[in-house]
């Protein structure tokens, strides 16, 4: 039973020790790997990035598929880089260059690992500001570019400057939309009477229409009665006509059916 106990308790120490050597192992392992990552980051930073960053030069990728850009920079620096990735930096980078200028140098670095990346965030100075470079590696031994961007650091005053205008946009459309409000609804004062001052004309315009046609019937009916007069006395001159020629002396026993014009 003792030498059972005693067997166990070697075989628990010698895995312990075992577990402890490879934790040791990998730690300084990831500890290269860092180091390594800083300084390439440095490096690509300060002397591989910044050489694109002129207009000419950052379109000298343009005729180059991704993996021919992956082929030239294995070949030319021995790295490895994931070439959408790459040609996605020279834009960053080239970007940046209005607003800090050339890159002047680099003031150390931060690095986390997260999962399988590792990710290194390089302190830029430049001729008009500073930045700050966020490049990316694969977790792995070949230390594969995945990512990497500038973002140009923004002063204390530049942010409340920024913030203020953001401010004045905010408060300027508020106060704009309040201001269309209230010209609505004080524009329901004077629709009311626009519609007052419609239906008045209307009404003059039904008014005038009512008169001329009065008058128009008035002539008319003026008009039928002149031809009926007119008619009548014809039918007098006649009908004494017919009574000369028969000899009679009144016209009293005459009828007139019609009169027809020939």
């Amino acid at each position: 039973m003792k030498k059972l106990i005693a067997i166990l308790c070697m075989i628990t120490c010698l895995l312990g020790l075992t577990a402890c050597g490879s934790e040791a192992a990998q730690s300084e392992y990831q500890q290269q790997k860092v180091a390594n990552a800083q300084q390439l980051a440095d490096e690509m930073v300060l002397y591989l990035f910044s050489q694109y960053m002129d207009d000419a030069a950052a379109g000298s990728f343009d005729v180059y598929t991704a993996e021919e850009v992956e082929y030239i920079l294995n070949n030319q620096y021995n790295i490895y880089v994931d070439g959408n990735a790459f040609l996605k930096a020279i834009d960053s980078f080239h970007s940046a260059k209005e607003d800090m200028g050339t890159i002047t140098g680099t003031n150390g670095s931060e690095v986390t690992i997260d999962g399988n990346q590792i990710i290194v965030e390089v302190a830029v100075t430049g001729e008009k500001k500073n930045a700050t470079a966020e490049v990316i590696f694969s977790n792995d031994m070949f230390m594969r570019l995945q990512s990497a961007a500038l973002n140009p650091t923004s002063s204390v005053g530049e942010l409340m400057a920024n913030a203020g205008l953001n401010t004045l946009i905010g408060m300027g459309t508020v106060f704009a939309v309040l201001i269309l409000i209230s010209l609505i609804i004080s524009c329901f004062k004077v629709i009311p009477k626009i519609q007052e001052n419609a239906a008045r004309k209307k009404a003059a315009q039904k008014e005038a229409t009512g008169v001329d046609n009065a008058v128009t019937q008035i002539v008319e009916q003026e008009t039928v009665e002149e031809a009926e007069e007119d008619d009548c006395e014809l039918v007098a001159v006649i009908a004494a006509a017919i009574a000369a020629s028969e000899g009679a002396v009144t016209t009293d026993g005459f009828v007139v059916r019609s009169i027809r014009r020939r």
